[in-house]
């Protein structure tokens, strides 16, 4: 008899604590039961912290103890930081009663699982249809040591991560039929969309522990709109799938994408799961507008059969600091096209009240998925954290306007770059780099990357104490002076000699219709006068030392 391998008492969600900084493997109830002690959640890779997330710790937490319905009750729970002794009492209690719905493996109701599940033809595929970094199908790397057909066993918690995992970003297209589904044709089902997760930007606000996390990202509604849990469903998923919306924020959170059957069986080692069955799940009808960790684009006048406001993706390569601006956008204006997170927002009204500190260390993790071939294979997992100032969520005030203007001033800082380059290419008579080259403006972003994050952190420690702010800003412009610098003056130096005497373009291909000359001595002084423009503060700076100490 195997094991049904309870996933509330069983180690399987890796930890860390907040003291030690030590790793550790806990089940469902520890996890929650000391929330206050543990930093945050790790996993095999990145995507899998929102799912772990929103599958289990959330709506267990929300589920188990009652949602905050009111700003004040919310400010209460998050001041306390832990849970009370009748809040333990009710979470224990909330174990016991639905710890037969948290059986991994179990006979009746295997959690986020259909018993029994299985295809017309009984077939099975590898764990590697669960494992999102694993080759399989056209996911096969040329030149990959591990094949698709290769076993890639799982142990019951890895099974248990990526289950949630697949869930909520698994790829589209075609899916395994289910037996018993009225909808399969040829023991196939098409039409498959990603998981729901797959189609947002998702932004997950992060505090000082796990249990500030959970209070972090959880939105204050009215009793009515959480709804249930799937594993709380009667009667329980069968194989069939169907399209509708979320009845509430818990059913939106463990939403089954995919009706799932993992397979276990006894090895050397222990148990292990080798194969699965995955088949077509349920599809989100009407994405609903309470979703609460992604941030929106909002068209005024949108085209016929789309929604006004769709879910902002996260772009590859882009770190997160370089949106900021919209992602602060608190009150979206007229013609604004960016709103962000409830989330946010509503962390934004507890620390206006009080409740959240203005020095807090707040941050912000970003997720996403890149995928190819019509979104039927996996190109990369997308990951980035930032420390975000929390008074800069007030879009208003000295920290805002310092974290908008540092973010900005590094992207001027790539331009002026960029327009170097031009420059010096056009004094040796070649044409500047089209927008499908690398433009040399990346590295600069590259090697203002730290330093932005460096600043973003001081401004949070800094809170609202203005002349801590005026020095960091002062320190970052020197900063950002001297690696744009660096870049621009190995431009400089690598140039042709063609490009001292430079080259002069005459009539209507001269700037604003007159001649103009592009030459190496031109293009050094017109980036200069740039980079004193950008930078003022560290221009001041740099005067003012000059004029002490002329040499």
């Amino acid at each position: 008899m195997v094991d049904e391998y309870d996933l509330l008492t069983r180690p399987w969600l890796p930890v860390r604590n907040r003291r030690s900084g030590d790793l550790e493997t806990v089940g469902i109830a520890e996890a929650l039961l000391r929330s206050h002690e543990l930093a945050d959640l790790v996993a095999d890779v990145p995507t899998q912290i929102p799912a772990l997330l929103r599958q289990v710790l959330l709506p267990v937490m929300v589920d188990a103890v009652g949602p905050p319905t009111t700003r004040e009750e919310w400010a209460r729970r998050f001041t306390a930081g832990r849970f009370t002794e009748p809040e333990r009492e009710r979470l224990s209690a909330y174990f016991d009663e639905y710890r037969d719905r948290f059986a991994l493996f179990g006979r009746s109701r295997p959690f986020a699982q259909v018993a029994n599940l299985r295809t017309p033809k009984g077939e099975t595929k590898g764990t590697v249809a669960l494992v999102a970094t694993a080759p399989s199908g056209n996911n096969v790397p040329l030149f990959g040591s591990r094949t698709e057909g290769d076993p890639f066993p799982l142990t019951p918690g890895q099974a248990a991560r990526w289950l949630l995992h697949t869930q909520c970003w698994d790829t589209a297209a075609i899916k395994s039929g289910a037996h018993g589904d009225p909808k399969v044709k040829a023991g196939k089902t098409t039409g498959n969309p990603t998981g729901p997760l797959g189609q947002l930007g998702v932004v997950v606000p992060a505090g000082r522990s796990l249990f500030e996390t959970l209070l972090l990202n959880t939105p204050v509604r009215s009793q009515d709109m959480w709804g249930i849990p799937q594993w709380r469903r009667e009667p329980a998923f069968g194989p069939e799938w169907d399209t509708y919306a979320p009845h509430g924020v818990l059913e939106l959170w463990t939403w089954q994408a995919r009706r799932v059957r993992l397979l276990p069986e006894e090895a050397d080692d222990g148990l292990r799961v080798l194969r699965v069955v995955v088949a077509a799940g349920d599809r989100i009808s009407v994405l609903p507008e309470w979703e609460p960790h992604t941030a929106w684009r909002v068209e005024d006048k949108p085209k016929p059969g789309t929604p006004a406001r769709r879910p902002r993706r996260h772009t590859p390569g882009r770190a997160v600091w370089r949106g900021l601006e919209s992602l602060l956008t608190m009150e979206r204006r007229d013609g604004g096209t960016f709103d962000t997170t409830e989330l946010l927002r509503q962390i934004r009204a507890a620390q206006m009240s009080g409740a959240v500190a203005e020095e807090y260390p707040l941050r912000v993790q970003t997720y996403g998925i890149l995928y190819g071939n019509k979104s039927a294979v996996v190109e990369d997992l997308l990951h980035d954290a930032i420390p975000l100032p929390v008074a800069a969520l007030r879009a208003e005030g000295e920290v805002y306007d310092v974290v908008v203007e540092a973010t900005e001033q590094a992207e001027q800082l790539a331009r002026a770059v960029n327009r170097l380059s031009a420059d010096l290419r056009r004094a040796e008579g070649a044409e500047p780099i089209k927008d499908k080259g690398q433009p040399p403006g990346e590295l600069v972003l590259h090697a203002l990357d730290p330093l932005v994050r460096r600043l973003l952190a001081g401004i949070s420690a800094a809170g609202m104490d203005v002349e801590v702010l005026a020095r960091g800003q002062l320190a970052w412009e020197r900063k950002a002076w001297a690696e744009t610098m660096r870049i621009a003056e190995r431009m400089l130096g690598t140039a042709g000699p063609g490009a001292f005497v430079g080259r002069k373009e005459t009539g209507k291909n001269g700037k604003n219709g007159k001649d103009i000359t592009y030459s190496l001595g031109t293009a050094e002084r017109d980036f200069r006068a740039r980079l004193a423009q950008i930078l003022p503060r560290a221009a001041e700076h740099r005067a003012a030392q000059h004029r002490r100490d002329p040499e």
